[in-house]
Protein backbone atom coordinates (compact mmCIF):
# COMPACT_ATOMS: atom_id res chain seq x y z
CA UNK A 1 0.00 0.00 0.00
CA UNK A 2 2.92 2.36 0.62
CA UNK A 3 3.59 2.70 -3.09
CA UNK A 4 0.02 2.89 -4.41
CA UNK A 5 -0.68 6.02 -6.45
CA UNK A 6 -4.22 6.38 -5.04
CA UNK A 7 -5.52 6.23 -1.50
CA UNK A 8 -6.87 2.84 -0.52
CA UNK A 9 -8.96 2.25 2.60
CA UNK A 10 -8.83 -1.28 4.02
CA UNK A 11 -10.43 -2.89 7.02
CA UNK A 12 -9.14 -5.80 9.05
CA UNK A 13 -12.10 -7.62 10.60
CA UNK A 14 -11.38 -9.53 13.82
CA UNK A 15 -13.26 -12.10 15.89
CA UNK A 16 -13.63 -12.15 19.69
CA UNK A 17 -10.10 -13.53 20.06
CA UNK A 18 -8.70 -10.85 17.74
CA UNK A 19 -8.06 -13.44 15.02
CA UNK A 20 -8.35 -12.15 11.47
CA UNK A 21 -11.67 -12.93 9.79
CA UNK A 22 -11.07 -10.86 6.65
CA UNK A 23 -8.85 -8.17 5.14
CA UNK A 24 -10.88 -6.17 2.64
CA UNK A 25 -10.55 -3.05 0.53
CA UNK A 26 -13.51 -0.89 1.48
CA UNK A 27 -12.81 2.01 -0.86
CA UNK A 28 -10.29 3.34 -3.40
CA UNK A 29 -10.05 7.08 -3.86
CA UNK A 30 -7.88 9.72 -5.48
CA UNK A 31 -4.31 10.81 -4.87
CA UNK A 32 -5.26 12.56 -1.64
CA UNK A 33 -8.72 11.43 -0.54
CA UNK A 34 -10.79 8.30 -0.03
CA UNK A 35 -14.42 8.63 1.02
CA UNK A 36 -15.25 6.47 4.04
CA UNK A 37 -18.80 5.88 5.20
CA UNK A 38 -19.02 4.74 8.84
CA UNK A 39 -22.38 3.09 8.13
CA UNK A 40 -20.82 0.87 5.44
CA UNK A 41 -17.86 -0.01 7.65
CA UNK A 42 -20.14 -1.13 10.48
CA UNK A 43 -22.55 -2.88 8.10
CA UNK A 44 -19.74 -5.07 6.77
CA UNK A 45 -18.45 -5.79 10.28
CA UNK A 46 -21.93 -6.97 11.26
CA UNK A 47 -22.19 -9.14 8.12
CA UNK A 48 -18.92 -10.86 9.08
CA UNK A 49 -19.84 -11.08 12.79
CA UNK A 50 -16.68 -9.17 13.63
CA UNK A 51 -16.10 -8.10 17.22
CA UNK A 52 -13.39 -5.61 16.34
CA UNK A 53 -11.81 -3.85 13.38
CA UNK A 54 -8.55 -2.18 12.47
CA UNK A 55 -8.74 0.59 9.89
CA UNK A 56 -5.84 0.96 7.46
CA UNK A 57 -5.21 3.41 4.66
CA UNK A 58 -2.29 4.82 2.75
CA UNK A 59 -1.06 8.32 2.00
CA UNK A 60 0.38 8.37 -1.54
CA UNK A 61 2.27 11.56 -0.59
CA UNK A 62 4.51 9.33 1.54
CA UNK A 63 3.86 11.18 4.81
CA UNK A 64 1.86 8.95 7.19
CA UNK A 65 0.90 11.81 9.52
CA UNK A 66 -2.87 11.65 10.20
CA UNK A 67 -4.84 14.58 8.82
CA UNK A 68 -7.64 16.32 10.73
CA UNK A 69 -10.09 14.58 8.36
CA UNK A 70 -8.51 11.19 9.13
CA UNK A 71 -8.94 11.76 12.86
CA UNK A 72 -12.54 12.97 12.56
CA UNK A 73 -13.55 10.08 10.29
CA UNK A 74 -11.99 7.59 12.70
CA UNK A 75 -13.93 9.07 15.61
CA UNK A 76 -17.15 8.83 13.56
CA UNK A 77 -16.50 5.14 12.88
CA UNK A 78 -15.79 4.54 16.59
CA UNK A 79 -18.98 6.35 17.60
CA UNK A 80 -21.03 4.33 15.09
CA UNK A 81 -19.49 0.95 15.95
CA UNK A 82 -19.35 1.18 19.75
CA UNK A 83 -23.11 0.91 20.50
CA UNK A 84 -23.19 -2.28 18.39
CA UNK A 85 -20.36 -3.92 20.34
CA UNK A 86 -17.70 -3.48 17.65
CA UNK A 87 -14.36 -2.15 18.88
CA UNK A 88 -12.03 -0.10 16.72
CA UNK A 89 -8.56 -1.18 17.87
CA UNK A 90 -6.56 1.23 15.71
CA UNK A 91 -6.31 3.22 12.51
CA UNK A 92 -2.97 2.76 10.80
CA UNK A 93 -1.78 5.08 8.05
CA UNK A 94 0.88 3.78 5.70
CA UNK A 95 3.28 5.97 3.72
CA UNK A 96 6.54 5.54 1.86
CA UNK A 97 8.29 7.12 4.83
CA UNK A 98 6.87 4.75 7.46
CA UNK A 99 3.51 4.37 9.18
CA UNK A 100 1.50 5.96 11.93
CA UNK A 101 -0.81 4.38 14.49
CA UNK A 102 -3.56 6.67 15.72
CA UNK A 103 -3.75 4.66 18.92
CA UNK A 104 0.03 4.89 19.35
CA UNK A 105 -0.18 8.66 18.82
CA UNK A 106 -2.99 8.83 21.43
CA UNK A 107 -5.41 10.27 18.86
CA UNK A 108 -8.04 7.62 19.62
Amino acid sequence: MAFEKREQFRILFLDKKNMLIADEVQQVGTVDHTPVYPREVVKRALELSASAIILVHNHPSGDPTPSRADIEMTKQVIDTAKPLGIAVHDHIIIGKNGNASMKGLLLI
